[in-house]
């Protein structure tokens, strides 16, 4: 099955609650009707990839929020 992208790749610098910012680059893509973000590190190393809910094509914005909240909240717990 292929995917769609809906975002291509994207750099971002994500404020971390301890320590320097990190850097990463993600993107958004719908596999058939589920719609995920993948988060890699610059280097392209896989850190998460997240299943979003039905229906929530969002903007860049909000795509930065879940980022920040996958690396803060649930990949450094």
């Amino acid at each position: 099955m292929s995917n769609h992208v809906i975002q291509d790749w994207t750099h971002s610098q994500v404020p971390m609650k301890y320590g320097p910012t990190r850097d990463v680059r993600y993107k958004v893509y719908k596999s058939g009707t589920r719609l995920f973000q993948e988060i890699r590190s610059i280097d392209d190393a896989p850190i998460h990839t997240l299943e979003l809910p039905q229906g929530m094509a969002l903007e860049r914005n909000s795509y930065e929020v879940l980022l920040r909240y996958v690396l803060v909240d649930v990949v450094n717990s």
